[in-house]
């Protein structure tokens, strides 16, 4: 199983049962127009017509356009809508299953992997121990090995399925996937898949996962922080258009930036290092080196048992984002928050609230807690893939 860690993160070997997928190709800004309108449109379709109107497209385009989506398999018909004028109108939708994406999160302690068609659904997921500290080799082997596990799985369940004609691309016994999206702490760069010094685990600095897990599976690999990458699947998920931090406090605290309904990474995707900006210039030591971080202080806080406490402090990192970056909303997520929402959603909110007091506005920037659970960074993670395809930006 040979593989090449080149620009794009591609491997020229291809994982057992597991089809490879051109799909990255069709990224042109027209094409991607129509597919996503499509995929919003759902089991019910829509016309050629609506897609030329919707889109701007001349029907002459929108025809071509379509032709060969239906000819790579990604639409189909689904039946007929009544005209006002003349026969009925063919009616197309997206194939969900004719392209998948795998979504890894590495986690410190943790690595949870899902399987998400075209439409961002999951249809496998796998969960286990991780040790982000047992070395390199040894994590891309796992990983890699639960990747594999993963569409194995899901490939002997397609192949058992009866002839259905509403499974278009049933048919064949392997798996069409576009690659692997992975998201783990950072820092990191996302365009090259280099880490730098994870927080608590500098033995990673300078380490090509993307490059190295590509050429172990043999397929496309995308690498983002953990943030990143919820944050991606959150805004994919909502269509959301604003801007929103999303705060993920789990074995670290880190947060995912949309702005303008682009995740905002910076030059060298330091955006979001959320954990280490200073509130307390006096206060407990963080590992990445600095006094008084709001990661430390959460941590401490919540080592204590003192939810409140922590729940305090992350308002206070949340104020500065909302006083920097004009945020709309504020969402929290990971494992400590799950254990604790209407905690962290009072503590949070009451710190809001007295930022907008002081600042003479009013309503305060709401806080909520994000669904989908232990596997939304992970969906996210699969999102990194996907979000490109439907012309939907991935910073």
């Amino acid at each position: 199983m040979n593989g090449n860690g080149n620009g794009n993160g591609s491997g020229s070997g291809r994982t057992a049962g597991v089809a490879g997928v051109n799909l990255l190709a069709l990224r042109s800004h027209n094409g991607a127009l129509v597919l996503d309108l499509l995929r919003t449109a759902g089991v019910a379709g829509i016309s050629r017509l609506e897609l030329a109107e919707r889109t701007g497209l001349t029907p002459q385009a929108v025809s071509k356009i379509t032709a060969r989506l239906r000819a790579d398999g990604l639409v189909t018909e689904a039946g007929y809508r009544a005209s006002t004028g003349g026969k009925p109108r063919t009616v197309l939708r997206l194939v969900p299953d004719a392209g998948h994406a795998v979504g890894l999160h590495l986690d410190r302690d943790e690595l949870t992997a899902v399987l998400c068609d075209l439409t961002g659904t999951v249809v496998a997921e796998r969960r286990g121990p991780l040790n982000l500290g047992a070395g390199a080799d040894a994590v891309v082997e796992g990983a890699a090995r639960e990747v594999e596990a993963l569409l194995a799985a899901a490939s002997e369940s397609r192949t058992a399925m009866p002839d259905d004609p509403t499974h278009e691309s049933y048919g064949s016994p392997l798996l069409p996937v576009l690659g692997v999206g992975v998201a783990l702490p950072g820092p990191l760069d996302h365009l090259h898949g280099i880490l730098h010094r994870v927080t608590g685990f500098p033995e990673w600095d300078g380490f090509p996962l993307r490059a190295a897990l590509a050429r172990r599976l043999g397929m496309p690999v995308v690498v983002d922080k953990d943030t990143n990458a919820a944050a991606l699947g959150l805004a994919a998920i909502a269509g959301a258009h604003g801007s929103f931090a999303y705060l993920h406090l789990g074995t670290g605290l880190g947060a995912g930036l949309v702005i303008d309904g682009v995740v905002h990474r910076g030059a060298r995707t330091r955006a979001g290092e959320f954990g280490h900006q200073v509130v307390q210039l006096d206060g407990p030591l963080c590992e990445c080196g600095n006094r008084g971080c709001v990661e430390a202080l959460c941590l401490a806080a919540m080592a204590r048992g003192d939810v409140d406490e922590a729940a305090r402090v992350l308002g206070t990192g949340a104020a500065n984002l909302v006083g920097l970056l004009d945020i709309e909303l504020v969402l929290l997520g990971g494992r400590t928050i799950e254990a604790r929402p209407d905690v962290f959603v009072r503590g949070v909110g009451i710190v809001l609230d007295e930022w907008a007091r002081l600042q003479g506005e009013d309503p305060a920037v709401p806080v909520r807690v994000v669904e989908g659970g232990a596997s939304g960074v992970a969906e996210g993670a699969a999102q990194l893939l996907l979000a490109p395809l439907f012309g939907r930006a991935d910073g």
